[in-house]
């Protein structure tokens, strides 16, 4: 089967997450503020935002790590488009324990469990130890990372993800004193508003429902229509309202010399 016959694909996002970009170009700018030579992004993706940081300091080199290699590919054609293809590589690798840091600027938007161990349950603690690890002094930490926005009803949680628990987040209070807890100063605290997640919730399907309304006969369509009727349904009866996503730009603790 061709390519082109396929269902799209995120074709209408450019963050994968609830990011605007006058968002994205805040966290850009407070980042660049900072003059890091050496960015990593665990979970990438396409890596935009990577990207942006590299636009807007020159001479600034990049790591984006993920397992998708469509999004990957994507991020390379997207560097060799701006200019950036000599100062950025795009790596089909697992983050878990990764040796690409120390650096000095690490994102992670969305993308914790990369760095945990997949049988065991998500810890936060963890991926922010992790984190810790991986920037240098005086370098910064952006964490894109879930949090309740008020605890869910057994309904809501029963009609989002398979096994949600009310466990499988924190309120956002306890999660930054967690930053803190593990290393860090909470430089900046800002978390996506409801517009921010329904352009993206919409945009994350928008591509494949135009497909599904132009192909309703095609042989992927009842699986691609069962997906996006399932994804839709988890955030419209689910989480909306009630997950939040906070980004949190991070600073580490330098260690006392006593």
């Amino acid at each position: 089967m061709a390519t082109s016959d396929l269902p799209p694909r995120l074709g209408s996002l450019s963050f994968h997450g609830p990011l605007s970009e006058a968002r994205a170009e805040r966290i850009v700018a407070r980042l660049a503020a900072a003059s890091p030579a050496t960015v990593l992004d665990i979970g990438c993706g396409w890596g935009e935002l990577l990207l942006r940081v590299l636009e807007s300091v020159p001479g600034s080199t990049g790591v984006g790590l993920d397992i998708n290699a469509e999004d990957l590919a994507r991020g390379r054609d997207l560097a060799k488009g701006r200019g950036l293809a000599g100062r950025v590589e795009f790596l089909e690798e697992s983050a878990l324990g990764t040796a690409h840091g120390p650096v000095d600027a690490v994102l992670c938007l969305g993308a914790g469990q990369a760095l945990c161990d997949p049988g065991q349950p998500y810890d936060p603690a963890v991926v922010l130890r992790e984190l810790r690890r991986l920037v240098r002094p005086g370098g910064r930490v952006v964490l894109g990372e879930g949090f309740w926005d008020r605890a869910p009803t057994d309904d809501e949680l029963a009609a989002m993800w398979p096994g949600a628990q009310a466990s499988d987040h924190l309120r956002l209070g306890p999660l930054v004193d967690l930053a803190v807890e593990s290393g860090f100063r909470p430089a900046w605290i800002e978390s996506a508003s409801r517009e921010e997640w329904e352009e993206f919730e919409s945009g994350y399907r928008h591509d494949t429902e135009l497909w599904l309304a132009a192909n309703p006969d095609h042989p992927l369509a009842a699986g691609t229509r069962e997906r996006v009727d399932r994804q839709r349904s988890s955030w419209a009866d689910g989480y909306r309202g009630v997950l939040g996503i906070t980004y949190l730009t991070l600073v580490p603790v330098t260690p006392s010399a006593g």
